[in-house]
């Protein structure tokens, strides 16, 4: 996905854990962060404290969304899946992804990846890899600024 792109549909989902959101529910009053992760990814276990005290931190003001992308056969299993997000305290709606649809509407390759859309669906900031927590710190906060301003 290039810059300014709107957010895709997401639909294509094999499963949704703690709740179902839609496009249309994300888009209008607060911007969103869309996070891709994996069970197998390490990485994507260290960053989750972080992605989880963003949506904490910024519950009434930003959408966060997790979308479980497997890397393998062994990334499949949904029982699995639902046990690494508790272990790791994901609460937000996880869109499962198995069948990669998200993935390919959102041109993603990497676990971790961050997707942040401003308030009317535009892509904004894109990060992929463990690092950079701060960048995207800054980029969430520079999308909730610009909200703010033009409420």
């Amino acid at each position: 996905m290039k810059l300014r792109e709107p957010m895709p549909e997401l639909t294509g989902a094999t499963a949704w854990l703690n709740g179902e959101v839609t496009r249309e529910q994300l888009i209008g009053e607060k911007p969103t962060l869309i996070h891709f992760w994996s069970i197998s990814c390490h990485l994507c276990k260290e960053a989750m404290p972080q992605v989880n005290q963003f949506r904490d931190e910024y519950k009434d003001k930003l959408n966060v969304v997790a979308v479980h992308m497997p890397r393998s056969e062994n990334d499949l299993d949904i029982e699995d899946i639902k046990k690494v997000a508790a272990e790791h305290g994901i609460t937000q709606p996880i869109f499962v992804d198995s069948e990669l649809k998200l993935a390919d509407a959102f041109e993603n390759q990497y676990v971790p990846a961050y997707y942040v859309f401003d308030k009317d669906g535009n892509l904004r900031h894109y990060q992929a890899g463990g690092s950079g927590m701060k960048m995207l710190e800054k980029r969430v906060n520079r999308v909730l600024s610009e909200t703010e301003q033009s409420a």
